[in-house]
């Protein structure tokens, strides 16, 4: 039996109000358990220190949306513990590689342009295309330079509170003013530069895409780009921190998907809390604590405003890609075992990223800018990554072509990637598709690399000459141009027929041509490659006192 009562108890006509009291509360809790979760990664962190100029980068989704109003509440007057970085915002449009028509690309623009208005936050539009124009400098991380230099997060913050107090009460923006306005950037109206980039460009980045055999790859070469271009425009406006809206769920299907593509090696900074791999620019991810469901009701319970952007297109609608796979796997998973989300996420928390970081340029990958994970290349598998067919070779050049030349081949570049890089590269079009910020770096890096190998070889031959002076020198006598290091196929990577070019050592192993022959020889090799080797001795031991050799 049910009772009504005066103060919204029971089944009657008062209970209408009650549950409303009581959503009300449940929603505030809400909140002030997901400010303080936000704040509290922030906080624990310190890195972030007072003043400094951090980039918010917003592709309209539920997640990045959700970080922005984080921010621009944590700046407001009404907050008891305000954030102290100045904050700005980054939207990428990629409408061009999405499906989107000329008409969608503008109206997705006008709705996020309005939506970063309404922050109050300087803001910057930027498109794909512009990655096609990026130097190759952004291929190298920048000098690193403290925050603060010689000053501790404690005693910064302690500084930034004392001048605030200087400045008085009555600052109106609190030590949160905003950098001055940028010609075609500040929330003052729209930018004076063109919309939407010129034609030519959008037909150079379809064709890039076009290309690629894999939506898994597409989407490998979406991120990348997506980050160089945010890199850029960090580097150029002079942030030192970049803001992204990944989620826990978001953490843990990457985390799953980079084993899968052979990245296990980069998860520590693929998924942690920092990334600073690009040096001058840290990468920091403040949500990856939130499961996507919290980030949903938060958006709903005090009406965050988001922009959907369409996924990419593909002809395949049952498991388009990897990443698809591992998120429809995890959520089925997560339906009837609501820990698995937070378990791989976990799992993902106790890796080091102290393995990540290159001693020098040719031990860092081209792309990714990790260290290369080359010191087990017999375990990784690594040999089925250097094949290259003879008609790719016949297109993009002979085998026996110059190093200018062989810097355009596809085989040039493998040895300058880490492993999951190099999966991904297998799948990209053409070198001529390719970005020319990449090609022009990695013909920096494959130029660079005869120097370094001749003051290596003379170093171990205990020769005078080596390095850049002796390869000059050569070069100037007019023996030639040195052998190139990358070639694949019959009579690459044979510099001792090279005359002086050749040093003391023992000779490199036969480079086979690859053909249906080579090729299913080079797999045999993969398969049983160390029985059969130790097999060989053995004969061989046995059979030496009868001059016989197998």
């Amino acid at each position: 039996m049910c009772e009504a009562a005066g103060d919204g108890g029971g089944c009657g006509a008062d209970m209408g109000p009650a549950r409303r009291r009581r959503g009300a509360a449940q929603s505030d809790c809400f909140r002030e358990y997901f400010v303080h979760k936000f704040r509290a990664m922030l906080g624990k962190s310190r890195i972030i220190f007072p003043g400094e100029k951090v980039l918010l980068a917003v592709s309209g989704g539920p997640a990045s949306s959700a970080m922005l109003r984080q921010v621009q509440e944590g700046l407001s007057r009404e907050t008891a513990k305000k954030l102290r970085f100045i904050p700005s915002v980054i939207y990428v449009d990629e409408g061009a590689v999405r499906g989107q028509s000329l008409a969608q690309r503008e109206q997705s623009l006008a709705c996020m342009e309005t939506l970063l208005q309404a922050t109050g936050f300087p803001y910057y539009l930027v498109h794909l295309e512009q990655a096609l124009e990026l130097p190759a400098s952004i291929l190298q991380p920048g000098p690193v330079t403290p925050s603060e230099p010689g000053v501790s997060y404690k005693e910064a913050v302690e500084g930034f509170i004392q001048q605030e107090r200087q400045k008085g009460n009555g600052d109106k923006d609190s030590g949160t003013s905003l950098p001055g306005p940028v010609s075609g950037e500040s929330p003052e109206g729209p930018p004076a530069a063109p919309r939407l980039p010129p034609a030519a460009l959008t037909q150079e980045l379809l064709k890039l895409f076009e290309a690629v055999q894999t939506l898994t790859a597409k989407e490998e070469l979406l991120q990348m780009l997506r980050i160089h271009l945010i890199l850029q425009t960090a580097r150029t406006k002079g942030y030192t921190k970049v803001m992204t809206g990944e989620t826990c769920t978001r953490v843990a299907v990457k985390l799953l998907t980079n084993l899968a593509l052979g990245r296990g090696a980069f998860l520590a900074v693929d998924t942690g809390f920092k990334d600073n791999r690009h040096g001058d620019v840290m990468v920091v991810r403040p949500l990856r604590e939130y499961m996507a469901k919290e980030i949903a009701f938060y958006n709903h319970f005090f009406n965050v405003p988001t922009v959907i952007a369409p996924p990419l297109p593909t002809k395949r609608r049952d498991k388009p890609s990897i990443r698809h796979v591992v998120e429809n796997f995890l959520m089925e998973l997560q339906e009837d075992f609501p820990s698995t989300i937070s378990t791989v996420y976990r799992t993902g928390e106790k890796l080091s990223a102290d393995r990540t970081k290159p001693s020098c340029e040719s031990e860092r990958c081209l792309l990714c800018l990790c260290a290369l994970d080359l010191d087990g290349e017999e375990e990784l598998a690594l040999e089925p990554t250097l094949i290259i067919d003879d008609a790719e070779l016949e297109k993009n050049g002979c085998c026996h072509d110059p190093p200018a030349a062989g810097a355009e081949r596809k085989s040039a570049y493998i040895p300058l990637l880490c492993y999951g890089c190099r999966l991904t590269f297998k799948e990209l079009g053409p070198v001529t598709t390719l970005p020319p910020y990449v090609r022009a770096e990695a013909q920096r890096r494959i130029h660079s690399v005869y120097p370094l190998q001749c003051r290596d070889a003379a170093a171990e031959s205990g020769g005078s000459t080596g390095g850049q002076g002796a390869w000059q020198e050569l070069k100037a006598e007019g023996q030639g141009e040195p052998p190139a290091p990358f070639g694949v196929g019959k009579g690459a990577g044979t510099p001792r027929a090279m005359g002086p070019w050749s040093h003391p050592g023992p000779p490199p192993p036969p480079q086979l041509s690859i053909t249906l022959v080579g090729l299913s020889f080079v797999l045999l090799d993969i398969c049983i490659n160390k029985p059969f080797e130790l097999i060989i001795q053995k004969i061989n031991q046995q059979n030496q006192h009868h001059g016989k050799c197998l």
